[in-house]
């Protein structure tokens, strides 16, 4: 290969940025998600997710993993609904109303107060995560942020912020989607240690 040398260059270059990137998730916030995910459950209280782009599919992948693998064959399950599959309901909410409260009138119809509402936002700053958030605390969610970047509003008005920090987007994304495997696997495996 021509470019060989460059290509790896790069590699192991994205690799090294990306490793460092995830050593620096914040364990004590991760921590505090696992005991939230722990008491909404045993409550038999509702969690949405949701997040656009990538985020949203990182927002379904947490919710299958929490409904299914984390859920069947358990005495205790997770009731978890990703705001962002709805693909019908989401687009008539864009084109009717505005595309900032696709996930906030989803919210309308299904939360209560003492449910959960977790939005990932790599910038921090999407006008629908932001207006689902806002609308979540004032209705009595308790509200977690998983963003990047500098936190950007997300960080600032999400009850439980979870900031990743890394400017790159994708290195955002990959430590987003270790923070969802870290927390649902809690439940598929090391919840099993303990007994």
């Amino acid at each position: 290969m021509e470019n060989a040398a460059a290509y790896m260059a790069y590699i192991r270059s994205y690799k090294a940025q990306a490793l460092s990137t995830m050593d620096a998730i914040p364990e004590k916030q991760i921590a505090t998600l696992i005991e939230l995910l722990t008491q909404v459950r045993r409550e038999g209280r509702q969690i949405f997710v949701c997040g656009n782009g990538g985020s949203a599919a990182s927002a379904s992948h947490l919710a299958n993993d929490l409904g299914k693998g984390a859920s069947v064959g358990r005495d205790l399950r997770f009731r978890v609904l990703s705001l962002t599959d709805n693909i019908p309901w989401i687009t008539a909410l864009a084109n009717d109303a505005s595309f900032a409260e696709i996930f906030v009138d989803q919210l309308r119809n299904f939360a209560r107060p003492g449910d959960l509402l977790l939005a990932f936002s790599g910038s921090g700053n999407s006008p629908n995560i932001i207006r689902a958030v806002e609308w979540a605390e004032e209705e009595g969610l308790l509200t977690v942020g998983v963003t990047g970047k500098q936190g950007g509003r997300l960080g600032q008005i999400s009850r439980y912020p979870i900031l990743v920090e890394s400017t790159h987007m994708g290195h955002i994304e990959e430590a987003h989607f270790l923070i969802l495997h870290l927390v649902s696997y809690y439940f598929m495996e090391a919840e099993e240690w303990e007994g």
